[in-house]
């Protein structure tokens, strides 16, 4: 790793810590689960966003960033879309009125995404334009014994797979109605999951060997990240949340469908969120949307900076719970604003902050190195660590002419210092600050002389 620590991570699937070994360290691999673009997404949604972001960078600056490709995709065919698309746009064709709700929120989270700070992912496929791969795997499952067709429906077989539940450590026994598992009787098991449903005229369809339908959920990702990453790739992520029924059955599927044994050798899952201490729904009336934490003042009467909801998601380890309050977010503003504007360059991470996040992501630690680094380090280092965080300050651009009245000024407080005028130079500093300007006095360590540089106040 060229000086970089071994990269450990807390596999779901194994339940335990690892060092992370990729199938081709020339291309590693990563698909997380993006969002169902039914509504604009909540402050809940925006912490897998951040938390694989992190893993992005760190993947790209350990095996180089033309060496990772991370797949996160946009479901764009779901019931509640079809819902939200008949209640919005009642005077439009069915198609044209989910395009119109499906553009919109997808537009909106990756606005978001990009708000918070987070890089784009190498690929952002959306589920409509695989719809050709999923009627593939399908086929593939009939032919394998694993699925079957009834009432209308194609649906996968969980007893033909001696170790379904593997990620979950559920049995077939254990699983009762609910979570997005229905009970039906043309079921052979109540665990049975549906692939395809037919459509009525008044829904979205597609044509398949089975009539004209619709894909079942679970299967989109599949396809997606078969397509993308290949039968089977690095790291699968999403939350907590999704381990059952939907990362098991996508587990079910790609692995029956192309006879290996695993989909993914490391599967990671975000904690859950809550707000102000409470589980967040629309019934408690905590319910918040990024865009909403961004642009209105809904949350504690002010708007939120995206890279202040960032640092507050990453106070607290991916895999613990997290409790999103006015209280954390206004800790994290109060550091960023102690931390430099400053450029990288060409330096190099710090090694605590890389130690920190070599270890399963352990953000918390990388934070707390990370300002201690603002407070006394070199700031190229600092910019350098931050920049991995994805929490590196902007600078304020100013005005040319601006800048260089400034430059003017800290000139001539130097040669007030020189002279021994304290009183006068220090008159400069107070202006300046008066008007949002910090001066950052160091030495030269090549000629010892004092060097002052300065930059605006956040």
């Amino acid at each position: 790793m060229g000086g970089t620590p071994e990269l450990k991570l807390y596999n779901t699937l194994t339940r335990e810590k690892s060092v992370f070994k990729p199938i081709d360290a020339e291309n590693v691999r990563m698909y997380v689960c993006g969002p169902t673009v039914y509504d604009y997404a909540h402050i809940g949604n925006a912490r897998p966003v951040i938390v694989f972001d992190v893993l992005f960078r760190l993947l790209r600056h350990v095996y180089g960033e033309s060496h990772v490709t991370y797949a996160r995709n946009i479901t764009d065919v779901d019931d509640k879309i079809n819902a939200r698309a008949l209640r919005d746009y009642p005077g439009l064709p069915l198609n044209a009125a989910i395009r119109a709700v499906t553009e919109k929120t997808e537009k909106q989270y990756l606005d978001d995404a990009l708000a918070l700070g987070s890089l784009e992912p190498t690929v952002q496929p959306r589920a409509t334009d695989n719809i050709a791969e999923m009627i593939e795997i399908i086929e593939r499952l009939i032919a394998r014994g694993h699925a079957y067709q009834a009432s209308g429906e194609v649906l996968f077989d969980t007893k033909s797979m001696a170790d379904y539940g593997q990620l979950s450590k559920r049995n077939l026994d254990e699983q009762q109605a609910g979570a997005r598992v229905a009970v039906d009787a043309h079921k052979k098991s109540p665990g049975d999951f549906v692939l395809w449903k037919l459509s009525d005229d008044n829904e979205p369809g597609w044509e398949s060997p089975w009539g004209r339908g619709r894909p079942g959920w679970h299967i989109e990702c599949s396809a997606m990240s078969g397509r993308y990453l290949g039968d089977v790739f690095d790291i699968h992520g999403g939350g907590l949340d999704l381990i059952f029924p939907h990362h098991e059955n996508e587990i079910a599927q790609s692995r029956c469908a192309h006879g290996t044994d695993v989909m993914a050798n490391v599967w990671m899952h975000n904690g859950f969120l809550q707000v102000e201490g409470r589980k967040m729904s629309k019934s408690e009336g905590n319910f918040v949307t990024i865009y909403e934490l961004l642009h209105t003042e809904t949350f504690a009467g002010r708007q939120w900076p995206g890279e202040v909801l960032r640092l507050a998601m990453l106070m607290t380890h991916y895999r613990e719970p997290i409790d999103f309050s006015v209280k954390r977010l206004e800790e994290a503003e109060r550091l960023l604003a102690k931390w430099p504007a400053a450029e990288p360059g060409d330096a190099k991470p710090d090694e605590t902050v890389l130690n920190a996040l070599a270890d399963d992501l352990n953000t918390v630690a990388a934070v707390q190195a990370l300002h201690a680094l603002a407070q006394s380090g070199d700031p190229a280092v600092f910019a350098a660590s931050a920049a991995l965080l994805g929490v590196l300050p902007k600078k304020t651009e100013i005005d040319e002419a601006v800048a260089a009245e400034i430059d003017a000024r800290v000139k001539a407080r130097l040669e007030l210092l020189k002279a021994k005028n304290f009183a006068e130079a220090d008159k400069i500093r107070d202006t300046l600050a008066a008007e949002g300007i910090q001066l950052k006095d160091s030495k030269d360590p090549a000629t010892g002389e004092r060097v002052t540089t300065w930059e605006v106040k956040k």
